[in-house]
């Protein structure tokens, strides 16, 4: 990470850095919460990979330097989870956009109890991107991962590895990981799925195990 984008006072998404304009959130952020005062440095990204500095006037920002970019890692990680109850989902979105993973995607599987309907799943996905957009903000992070589903876990398995107690050790090529719901993967699904890992002994909650498998998933990523 630039030690621009680490030591600013704080990062916030734009959506044109050429004329960077703060929403209203942005702007109660800075001016009431963090009462950021003219002349501060802080960043602004577009989510996609692009930021520059800019310096606060007036309870806007003015750029302060050239737009910059930060490339995509070539082999993206993808985690996919059994939706849970309550609002473990958002903490789930929160911490994997925290953490760096480049794709989330909420699953409804043949066990699941947790089941949407269309327009609760739209609210529901609209919800998860704001909560990934405000986690960048805390992470400094400049790319905002692609947040889907719900979809049938059957579409997803067959290129991904799945969760599974008495599974193999994760590897370095293992890019898309499933986590089931807490009634476990049924039959079918574990005969879809393209293999299955272990992430320890324990039998873990959906969010705990949804965080061991992005970090696991970016340990083995030389450029994290």
């Amino acid at each position: 990470m630039s030690d621009v984008l680490r030591r600013a006072a704080a990062h916030v998404v734009v959506d044109d850095l050429a004329a960077p304009v703060l929403d209203d959130d942005a702007r109660h952020h800075l001016v009431r919460v963090l009462r950021l005062r003219d002349g501060e440095v802080v960043t602004v990204t577009d989510g996609a990979g692009s930021w520059r500095p800019c310096r606060v006037r007036g309870g806007e920002v003015e750029p302060d330097g050239d737009i910059a970019f930060v490339p995509r890692r070539a082999n993206p990680i993808t985690i996919a989870f059994a939706v849970p109850k309550h609002d473990r989902p958002e903490w789930i979105v929160q911490k994997l956009t925290e953490l760096g993973v480049d794709r989330v995607v909420v699953l409804e599987a043949d066990r699941s109890v947790v089941r949407w309907s269309h327009d609760r799943a739209a609210k529901n996905t609209a919800r998860f991107r704001r909560v990934a957009l405000e986690a960048i903000h805390q992470c400094r992070a400049v790319w905002l991962p692609s947040i889907e589903g719900p979809v049938d876990a059957a579409d997803l398995l067959s290129d991904a590895v799945i969760a599974e107690p008495g599974g193999r050790a994760m590897a370095a090529e293992d890019r898309a990981i499933a986590i089931g719901p807490e009634g476990g993967w049924s039959e079918r699904e574990l005969a879809i799925a393209r293999d299955r890992v272990t992430l320890g002994e324990s039998i873990l909650r959906v969010e705990t195990a949804a965080i061991t498998a992005g970090v696991r998933a970016l340990g083995f990523d030389p450029g994290v």
